[in-house]
């Protein structure tokens, strides 16, 4: 397939991981008793400006969690011109907050990428449209308004199952005027976002979230690089398992992950923040599927086949393709941050 460069990959030293995870549990306890100016300092770079969806992350950042586990770690907030997976490969950052897609697109050109944990078993894309249409099917032909990013994601996926087509694109510009304005638009969105500046606007839209109709991508993934791994694989382990304790704190109480979201972007107020959390407590994006019994952020192989499958038939990626090289589950299977009780219903 034209634009992928063959890639060299090596199992090397590294990669025996038996001696290093037995004594993962001493590296971390012992971690906590660091002087702060001793932490490795870490640069996290979230997909977009501070939002619930991202709560977990600042909650540990808040909450002490970082630097209980021996890190000094850095929130970087993204946007819509921020590439953040050539910032990860550039040594810009530590960590970032992936999707599994672009992340075997980066693997397959020749980007040192792993993904090493799910922070959302589901994800949160969603089509919204106005009151009367009772299914996505119903929307075959009619104008949608979607980012360019679509056509390598979840578009071609709607194409398939519901027989869209290009035609019915229309620009979306992340603002939601043009849908309050014109009863015969739709338009994508984030399950927490999207839907609640439209109520908002005076509107009680019809929201189909993607995942439950079948699509079958992670999200808000936790990336590093090779080189991370093979130089300091603690301290990868020590910022998943951070990181997915922070969700589990978060769902249960977000108050000092929403202070650091604010402070990052004033935009957000109590009620979007409140809304995020209410939709991904009611949609189970942090504590559903296999996360309610395997731990919060897990992956699995089956999962990953599925997601690369989707590539291959779209054309996305070569059949040869070794996609396994794009995650190493070895981190979030020593972990297993399990729910609570409340959160796996």
């Amino acid at each position: 397939m034209e634009g992928f460069k063959p890639l060299k990959w090596s199992r090397g030293p590294h990669q025996n991981w038996g001696g290093l995870l037995a004594s993962m549990t001493l590296i971390l306890g012992l971690s906590g008793v660091a002087r702060a100016e001793d932490l490795p300092k870490i640069t996290f770079c979230t997909n977009w400006f501070a939002e619930a969806e991202h709560g977990g992350f600042y909650q540990a950042l808040a909450t002490g969690l970082y630097k209980k586990a021996g890190l000094d770690v850095t929130i970087k907030m993204g946007g819509p011109q921020v590439n953040g997976l050539q910032l990860l490969a550039g040594g810009r950052c530590d960590f970032y907050m992936g999707y599994p897609m672009q992340d075997m697109a980066a693997v397959a050109n020749g980007l040192p990428i792993v993904t090493v944990a799910a922070s959302f078993q589901k994800d949160p894309q969603v089509i919204i449209a106005h009151q009367g249409v009772a299914s996505l099917a119903a929307l075959k032909g009619k104008p949608i308004l979607v980012s360019q990013s679509a056509d390598t994601t979840w578009w071609p996926w709607l194409e398939q199952k519901y027989g869209y087509t290009k035609s019915q694109q229309r620009p979306y510009t992340f603002s939601v005027a043009p849908f309050l304005h014109d009863k015969g638009l739709s338009q994508q969105g984030y399950v927490g976002s999207e839907p609640f500046m439209i109520e908002k606007g005076g509107e009680k839209p019809v929201v189909f979230l993607l995942a439950d109709h079948g699509w079958p991508m992670y999200a808000e993934t936790i990336d590093t690089t090779r080189d991370m791994i093979a130089k300091h694989p603690e301290w990868v382990a020590a910022f998943v398992k951070a990181s997915m304790e922070g969700w589990k704190s978060y769902l249960a109480n977000p108050a000092p992950g929403n202070k650091l979201i604010v402070e990052a972007d004033p935009k957000q107020s109590p009620e979007q923040l409140a809304f995020g959390l209410k939709m991904l407590k009611k949609y189970q994006f942090v504590t559903g599927d296999e996360a309610a019994k395997d731990g919060i952020g897990i992956m699995t192989d089956k999962r990953w086949k599925t997601m690369f499958d989707f590539m291959v038939q779209n054309k996305m990626l070569p059949s040869g393709f070794d996609y396994k090289k794009a995650y190493d589950l070895q981190f979030i299977k020593a972990i297993k941050v399990l729910p609570s009780a409340a959160d796996a219903k």
